[in-house]
């Protein structure tokens, strides 16, 4: 019976696997999602998402979207177009103070393209908060971000358009507020552990501006880095390079010859942000004894554009990507061989039916061994080859992409086979 489900075949993939890409994209990370098929670049710091690179953005969304909502935090999405007003407000709006806006006109109006959150997102509250009953409250988003980047390289390390999930969270008081963050900066350890970078990751201090003594950043460890960090392995904790001082490190109890120096990619940060926008925008809330006060906020943000590019900078070999399990495009890459349709799409039935979703290399004017290369390049953490040989000893070659070795296995043994070698799906 022909199968009738919904897989990927390749031969019906509209991107293709490249051999070369622009001399131009020296990054690792930008070569290889373009070559495998995962982006398009449309200009500097500019990349489209295509089917397979959509896919690992997803499963990194809905890992995020898991831990902001075990927070108790609400998901909404709020507009790319910002009217300046509150921007003025804050004193953000010039170009003097943030030298990164595009802006556009629309009539006879000057409107932006937002770069973060805070000030639209903290005018739309006064209209919901007004009591200290309306809090403590959190809202994060997915929403697309225009930063006029002067250096756009490094793939999705440094792009012009980019996705950012950024959460906000407001409280009655410094104590309040100082149990969310905490608990934030938990959720955002969970999630560099799950979408398989933690081990690299390390809390960092930085500075905290004009909001706070320090801020956080989560500085994952790989020689694509722009930032140098110094690690205190004990402890797992980092401190900025540009605030590295005899000072600081003494406040953090840490002795410079106990540090060692790294170069690290910044997958996130938050910051207690004070009153530092509640004030000029007037987010104010009656007390128990109906006096106002300005609402403490917080901001916390993630790119999972960055995530990705630094998953590949971390898990790449000459011969292409190695995804971590939980944010590969899929679990498995079942290869055809020798025309046995048939077969294999009975094994990719039995896997979906099993929780296992395959991409179906299905192409008949590929060989094995071009085959086998784009398998490697896409990097999908399982490949799975059924041919000619292993349909007649009963049998599929099952190989993580990990390993240089292979092994032949029954059908029904694919499941147990994974689960036991430590791969989530």
């Amino acid at each position: 019976m022909p199968y009738t489900g919904c897989m990927q075949r390749m031969s019906q993939l509209f991107t293709r696997t490249l051999k070369e890409v622009s001399a131009d994209e020296v990054a690792a990370n930008a070569r290889l999602l373009v070559r495998g098929g995962f982006v398009h670049k449309v200009m500097a710091g500019v990349y489209a998402y295509l089917p397979l690179g959509l896919r690992v953005l997803k499963k990194i969304e809905g890992i995020i979207r898991e831990e902001m909502n075990a927070l108790g935090a609400q998901e909404l999405l709020l507009t790319a177009l910002q009217d300046p007003a509150p921007w003025k407000k804050t004193g953000r709006w010039s170009d003097e103070a943030i030298d990164i806006w595009f802006k556009t006109q629309s009539g006879d109006v000057v409107v932006g393209l937002a770069n973060t959150h805070e000030e639209p997102l903290t005018r739309m509250l006064t209209h919901h908060i007004a009591s200290y009953k309306d809090l403590p409250f959190s809202a994060y988003q997915f929403q697309t971000k225009f930063r006029n980047e002067p250096r756009a390289k490094s793939g999705l390390l440094r792009a012009r358009e980019f996705m950012m999930k950024d959460l906000y969270s407001f409280s009655r008081t410094a104590q309040e507020h100082e149990a969310f963050y905490e608990k934030a900066k938990d959720a955002y350890r969970t999630i560099f552990d799950r979408v398989g970078i933690g081990e690299s990751t390390y809390i960092t201090y930085a500075s905290g501006g004009t909001f706070s003594a320090f801020s956080h950043e989560f500085q994952t460890v790989c020689e694509a880095g722009e930032d140098i960090i110094y690690i205190e392995e004990e402890r797992r904790v980092a401190v900025n390079k540009e605030v590295a001082s005899d000072d600081v490190l003494r406040e953090l109890g840490l002795k410079r010859e106990n540090l060692r120096e790294a170069k690290a990619i910044e997958v996130g940060n938050i910051f207690s942000l004070g009153t530092r926008f509640s004030e000029p925008l007037e987010l104010l809330y009656a007390d128990e004894k109906g006096d106002k006060r300005p609402v403490i906020m917080g901001s916390y943000g993630i790119g999972p554009g960055r995530v990705i590019g630094t998953a590949v900078e971390l898990r790449h070999d000459e011969r292409g990507i190695r995804w971590p399990a939980a944010i590969a495009p899929y679990d498995a890459h079942v290869i055809m061989l020798d025309s046995k349709e048939r077969e294999a799409e009975d094994l990719i039935a039995r896997l979906e039916q099993e929780g296992i979703d395959a991409l179906y290399d299905d192409r008949l004017e590929k060989q094995a061994g071009e085959k086998f290369a784009d398998a490697d390049l896409i990097g999908i953490p399982w490949r799975i080859v059924v041919s000619k040989r292993t349909v007649e000893k009963g049998m599929v070659e099952i190989k993580q992409r990990i390993s240089k070795d292979s092994s032949l296995i029954e059908v029904q043994n694919v499941k147990i086979k994974m689960q036991n070698d430590n791969i989530k799906f």
